[in-house]
């Protein structure tokens, strides 16, 4: 019995020191080590620590690790952990068809799943209706290119074919001043060449033949009287000699053949028709023993050393153009040799079946080698320099209401402007308003990036609407009840 309590009493201490150990230190430590070990999995959450709190009175807090009075570990306390954002889904869109959709899951014909399209937010964020977000690696896919708007100088050439044609300012038709028959055709051949003065045909008149016997008989009266003593005389003598003389130079009579006709106070026959300029006989319109009248054509002749030169300009490049601008001309005929001329006049209409303006230029040729009815190449040097804005050509969007180009806010996002154009150049056209220089703007697959765009935007006024038609129905609800 006595063995059976000592026993007992050994078993007792032993727990006793067991438990006081535990009191003293030993519990402590596997608290620490709890408490490291819950730390250490709560870190690796990847939660940001903020700080430690006393476990028996919260509002007491610490930037390290500490113990409060009775020796318990201070406990960490770390950022909450952020939930993901679950975005609501607007419909699902045939991956092959964009413009195909459906409001629940479903496959094309090939199999392929309809690829869900999220809400982007709220109508009113700040972004523009119809910015786009894609990500990066479906931006390289799809070939994306860039440029920059560049504050830059534009000028122009304008490139034309022309043709060569007579210079109407220089081209005459010659008609008789009186009627009569043709006696004598000196230049008889078209295509001559003929110098100013040069005998064309010889014309027998009878209004003429009496023209000239008028002016002798003044002529014998103003020597009769020249002398006379009375003023009056004198004065009417010398008015009929003028009068007579001035008829036959109505009548296109030469200079010289007055003077012979003075001379040898004998009557011409015929009347002599004289070349008025150097020029190319284009048509003869009679033939000898022709009765003819005022309003028979004789000849037609057109000085070629001035020519013109006509080209057709589209009417999108009208405003480069203005009266004075150098002109360089190529002819296939004159291999090598560059013609310099001038823009002399703008027509002021337009061609309805080819939508271009005429244009003529003048050309310098004395030497006679541009032929009427030559094709030629013609650049147009625009004087006119535009200080602009310019983007890439290929950046814009064109469409029957509007223009438009896509802005790159930041990688992968792309916000729709719209732009007003100006004058085009070199594969570079001047904007008006919508882009800043600076400004990155894309410049390939920008068609792709407009579906998407005019999708999104259509879907978002699709929400909106949708919407206002809900609060409109709770404010008509709440409104219902508060009568009732």
């Amino acid at each position: 019995m006595s063995k059976n309590i000592m026993v007992v009493a050994v078993i007792m201490l032993a727990a006793g020191l067991g438990g006081g150990y535990w009191l003293g230190g030993g519990g402590q430590n596997t608290r620490s080590d709890n408490a490291a070990k819950n730390a250490n999995t709560s870190a690796e959450d990847g939660r940001k620590l903020l700080f430690y709190r006393n476990p028996m009175n919260p509002s007491v807090t610490s930037p390290v690790p500490a113990k409060d009075s009775m020796g318990m570990d201070y406990i960490a306390v770390y950022a909450e952990k952020k939930k993901p954002e679950k975005k609501e889904i607007l419909f699902y869109r045939n991956a092959m068809n964009p413009g195909v959709t459906s409001p629940v899951p479903a496959k094309d014909s090939m199999g392929m799943d309809y690829i869900p399209v999220y809400a982007e937010g709220s109508s009113d964020s700040t972004e523009p209706v119809g910015t786009v977000k894609i990500d990066p690696v479906t931006v390289q896919n799809i070939g994306v290119r860039t440029a920059r708007a560049e504050q830059r100088v534009l000028s122009h050439q304008i490139h034309a074919v022309g043709r060569v044609d007579y210079n109407e300012e220089r081209l005459t038709r010659l008609h008789p001043k009186t009627e009569g028959w043709i006696e004598k055709l000196y230049i008889d051949k078209t295509g001559e060449f003929v110098t100013k003065d040069t005998i064309l045909l010889g014309i027998y008149s009878p209004q003429l033949v009496s023209s000239q016997q008028e002016y002798l008989l003044a002529l014998n009266n103003h020597r009769h009287l020249e002398s006379s003593t009375f003023k009056d005389i004198r004065d009417g003598a010398n008015e009929l000699l003028r009068s007579s003389r001035e008829r036959l130079e109505l009548l296109d009579v030469p200079e010289h053949q007055i003077r012979e006709l003075e001379q040898s106070r004998k009557l011409k026959k015929t009347l002599h028709i004289h070349s008025p300029f150097d020029g190319i006989v284009m048509n003869i319109g009679v033939r000898e023993g022709q009765y003819v009248t005022p309003n028979t054509e004789l000849y037609m002749l057109a000085d070629l050393t001035n020519i013109w030169v006509y080209v057709d300009i589209y009417e999108n490049e009208l405003s480069w153009v203005k009266v004075g601008d150098t002109a360089k001309m190529k002819v296939t005929a004159i291999p090598g040799e560059v013609f310099t001329g001038k823009v002399t006049y703008i027509y002021p209409y337009l061609e309805s079946k080819t939508r271009t303006n005429r244009v003529r230029l003048e050309f310098n040729n004395q030497d006679l080698r541009l032929k009427p009815e030559m094709f030629a190449n013609v650049t147009l040097m625009a004087s006119r320099q535009v200080d602009a804005i310019v983007v890439p050509s290929e950046a814009i969007v064109r469409s029957g209401t509007d223009n438009q180009l896509f802005v790159v806010r930041e990688p992968g996002k792309f916000e729709p402007r719209t732009v007003i154009l100006g004058v085009s150049s070199e594969g570079m056209t001047q904007i008006l308003s919508g882009v800043k220089p600076g400004e990155e703007v894309v410049t390939s697959s920008q068609f792709l990036i407009d579906s998407e765009s005019k999708l999104r935007e259509a879907t978002q006024k699709m929400m909106d609407v949708l919407e206002s038609e809900a609060k409109e129905s709770v404010a008509k609800t709440d409104k219902t009840d508060k009568t009732e």
